[in-house]
């Protein structure tokens, strides 16, 4: 692999959003590793995996990423996650999307991957965690990008599997940071899955959770008392029940709020009626995350470039979302102390 050279900040004389934008260190805590899989790479790994795609074509692929709804786009995510096969795919996967992270100033990335794709494919446990796990060291090393990677549970599969995957997930415990809990959301409350949160917790695992995306408040509810995560991944329907809302701004509990990605997968039904704005002058904890950006037409400053253009965002507002990424995220205080320093000193730079 070729030198990466440091990132230039973008000047101080150009005043507008996209600039400002680039120019905020930030982390990024929602964001699923299979889902930054873009087609050219998709198809790339197929051919020499020699793995048939159910798609001719990279235009074909983008063609259909068209969603009316969650499970939708999974069947689309699924089908590319079967190119993936050896350590070197994951490597492969995961250093694609560090490099443009890099590009786009973040400074921390906490990663999700979803073991039970691959191992129910074959794909051995270790050889998903080697390849994104080398990936993330080389990016430590190179790009100067910190991370934490985060196990993720398929709700729609039985608590049974969950079980078995966190058995699995004890030989590799010093490079999963934590556990949470994705896929398809209605008809799969986070009570299902008790007992493997448990027992992760207890085993030292930081938990987090998916709910409120397509799921009720109630689910939000629910991962909070009974899953006991410390970060909600989304939570938009959370503003449906009052007594939450109050209770996620005096918790402070971190909203990991992915804009584009509920436009694409029908969430919202327009940018410009996200709850972002509201979830801000309620007292949430959000943060901005681009979920699956490879399938959802944007990686995370285009998620913060969105939402200032369609809610009227400034920089204070800006800033404070990156602000918040950082405080949200899973590093040390001293850490995050040292981004709060780069922020303070990008933003005094645009006066």
């Amino acid at each position: 692999m070729s030198k990466i050279l440091p990132v230039r900040s973008p000047s101080a004389d150009n005043g507008s959003i996209a600039t400002f934008v680039a120019a905020l260190p930030k982390a990024e805590l929602h964001l699923h590793i299979e889902g930054t899989l873009e087609p050219e790479l998709m198809f790339a790994i197929a051919a020499r995996n020699g793995v048939r795609l159910p798609y001719s074509s990279v235009e074909e692929v983008r063609a259909a990423y068209e969603f009316s709804s969650l499970q939708d786009f999974l069947d689309i995510y699924y089908a590319g996650a079967n190119a993936l096969l050896e350590l070197q795919d994951f490597y492969d996967l995961t250093w694609a999307y560090l490099e443009k992270a890099f590009t786009q100033n973040v400074r921390h990335a906490e990663i999700f991957f979803d073991p039970q794709t691959h191992t129910g494919r074959g794909v051995a446990f270790a050889t998903v965690v080697d390849g994104i796990s080398r990936a993330l060291d080389d990016a430590q090393a190179r790009l100067g990008i910190s991370s934490r990677l985060i196990m993720c549970f398929l709700r729609h599969l039985d608590e049974a599997d969950a079980l078995r995957t966190l058995d699995e997930a004890m030989a590799c415990r010093d490079r999963i940071a934590g556990v949470g809990l994705d896929s398809s959301e209605r008809g799969n409350p986070p009570g299902k899955f008790r007992e493997v949160f448990r027992r992760a917790r207890a085993a030292g695992f930081i938990a987090v959770a998916h709910a409120g995306e397509e799921g009720p408040a109630e689910y939000v509810r629910e991962a909070l008392d009974v899953l006991e995560v410390v970060r909600i991944d989304h939570g938009n329907n959370a503003l449906d029940d009052a007594g939450l809302v109050a209770e996620l701004a005096q918790r402070r509990i971190p909203l990991t709020v992915c804009p584009l990605s509920n436009v694409k997968l029908r969430v919202v039904d327009d940018i410009a009626r996200h709850p972002l704005k509201r979830m801000l002058d309620l007292g949430l904890f959000v943060t901005v995350n681009s979920d699956d950006p490879a399938y959802f037409g944007g990686y995370v400053n285009e998620n913060y470039i969105a939402v200032a253009e369609a809610l009227d965002l400034g920089r204070t507002e800006l800033a404070q979302l990156a602000g918040n990424s950082i405080d949200a995220s899973l590093l040390d205080s001293e850490a995050k102390s040292v981004l709060h320093a780069e922020l303070d000193t990008a933003v005094h730079r645009f006066g």
